[in-house]
């Protein structure tokens, strides 16, 4: 089994501990980094062993035929990875399109 993270995806993460950081969410940069790469190393190790849903056509814009799946990191804040799985004979790849949280997208869902 095989993770792909989409650049868009990877850009994503390179900005969200600046974001999170500047948005004062964590007092230090440190901590910040820390939360986006638990968020990252959670999503590598667990995201094939997670309940899938089936994305709602809003997320078609990122990907046809799209899953996705929760992480939630603490009692406000639930992440949605947006991915699309590919198998070839006994191969299975996921590859991630798009991530965003509880904030800004729950509405669409």
């Amino acid at each position: 089994m095989k993770i792909v993270f989409l650049p868009e995806a990877l850009k994503y993460f390179n900005e969200l501990s600046t974001i999170l950081y500047e948005k004062d969410y964590f007092g230090l940069e440190e901590s910040a980094l820390k939360y986006v790469d638990d968020l990252f190393q959670d999503i590598k190790h667990t995201l094939h062993s997670r309940t899938k849903k089936t994305a709602p056509p809003y997320f078609d814009r990122f990907g046809k035929n799209m899953l996705y799946s929760t992480f939630r990191k603490n009692k406000t804040t639930e992440w949605y990875v947006f991915f699309n799985v590919y198998q070839k004979d006994e191969d299975l790849t996921l590859v991630i399109r798009y991530i965003s949280n509880n904030h800004v997208i729950a509405q669409y869902l």
